[in-house]
């Protein structure tokens, strides 16, 4: 049973838990392409989000749900029933679909893709839209095996600043929650850096978080983009300041280290995840896997085709019942394609693969810029060993400069 808005709706299984939760079946394994469907619905805008996402209301996501049953029927035609190794809903809010409807996206994907036996099927929820044990229980019902739950904090006054519709309390209770209902892989969203914060409040709640042992955390350093709250707020308060640039690099590499310290493994730029949990979806994005996105704003990329959904209500109507799914598109060319690789993998503990460079690259990229490797080796920004380049903490600091360097000044 699940509750929706204080009533109980039946929710029959989009598909059997089995064939979401078995590992290890052969022939599945790392293969298949990557899912991802955009929510664009929210309560409320956060005060530091620029994403794209408008309120939630009925008719505008009936409208919203129609379309998205039509396009992934679309899709399921165009690319023949594609085996999926990832589902991730995102948004927006993804945990304000009613769970009847949410269901009922389930088995359209059922119907129209191949489902792998070992497929990660996660779901974004925010606190103040998902407490309801039952609420839980129903998603494992429907096949979600992980859970990526918003706190991006657990101090009522840095939640209010951020215009978050819930409180810690709110947060803590829906994670245990999902606890109760069974959800074993549960990844907490967090922001830090941010106005007036400093390293003692952050390592503070990552003790907290700590303490209720997710198996997975993503720490995003707070960005002030423009035309949102948060800049009008930073531009009218004189008080209201971003911490100095070298607390924040303390944040970051203190951090780290306590999160290391307490098993979580730190193995991308933003993201901590224990032993067995490290987040397949995102980890294909950084592999450079195919992924097809669904939704409005939503991104999709096959083979060298990327091609990106209308924003807007309107538009994206037009788009799906016109049957245009994916006919406009850039063509990534060989430099694209190994630009991206540089920038996606340097963001990641597995770094750069040299080899693997030098094949696509036809040069080898040391030697191409040896002054300037040479360079970050002295300043303790990155390490060479086993044919990877990696970067280290100080220098996932400044990670968007090296990687600008070593992505686009090899011409």
């Amino acid at each position: 049973m699940g509750k929706i808005y204080g009533e109980d709706v039946q929710v029959k299984p989009a598909f059997p838990m089995a064939r979401a939760q078995k590992k290890g079946v052969s022939g599945t394994s790392g293969k298949g392409l990557l899912l991802y469907i955009h929510v664009p619905f929210c309560k409320s805008r956060c005060h530091y989000c620029n994403f794209h996402s408008q309120a939630f209301n009925q008719v505008t996501f009936a409208w919203y749900f129609k379309l998205m049953l039509q396009e992934i029927e679309l899709w399921g035609k165009r690319l023949k029933k594609p085996l999926l190794r990832t589902i991730y809903f995102g948004g927006g809010t993804p945990s304000l679909i009613p769970l009847h409807q949410l269901n009922q996206i389930m088995k359209a994907l059922d119907k129209a893709f191949t489902f792998g036996s070992d497929m990660e099927v996660t779901i974004e929820a925010n606190p103040d839209s998902a407490t309801d044990i039952s609420y839980f229980r129903a998603l494992l019902t429907m096949g979600f095996n992980r859970l990526s739950l918003g706190i991006q904090s657990l101090n009522d006054m840095e939640l209010h600043l951020m215009g978050r519709p819930h409180s810690a309390a709110m947060a803590m209770q829906s994670f245990e929650s999902a606890r109760k209902a069974g959800f074993g892989n549960i990844s907490v969203d967090l922001i830090w850096g941010l106005p007036n914060q400093r390293l003692k409040a952050w390592t503070a709640q990552l003790e907290a978080v700590s303490r209720m042992r997710p198996e997975h955390i993503s720490a995003y350093n707070l960005t002030i983009e423009p035309n949102t709250v948060m800049a009008k707020l930073c531009d009218e308060q004189e008080d209201l300041t971003l911490p100095p640039e070298q607390e924040q690099g303390r944040m970051f590499i203190y951090g780290a280290e306590y999160l290391e310290s307490m098993g979580y493994m730190h193995y991308e730029v933003s993201n901590f995840a224990r032993m067995g949990f490290t987040s397949a979806h995102n980890s294909g994005y950084w592999d450079g896997s195919d992924y097809l996105g669904l939704g409005p704003s939503a991104v999709s990329t096959i083979g060298r085709r990327r091609f990106t959904t209308p924003r807007y209500m309107d538009e994206y109507d037009a788009y799906v019942r016109g049957g245009l799914v994916g006919e406009d598109h850039e063509l990534l060319t060989d430099d694209n394609l190994l630009k991206e690789m540089v920038m996606l993998s340097l963001r990641t503990s597995k770094g750069l693969d040299l080899k693997e460079y030098r094949k696509r690259a036809g040069f080898d990229l040391i030697k191409r810029q040896q002054q300037l490797i040479t360079a970050l080796h002295r300043e303790h920004l990155i390490r060479i060993n086993q044919g990877r380049l990696r970067l280290t903490k100080n220098g996932m600091l400044v990670s968007n400069v090296i990687i600008r360097r070593l992505a686009f000044d090899t011409d």
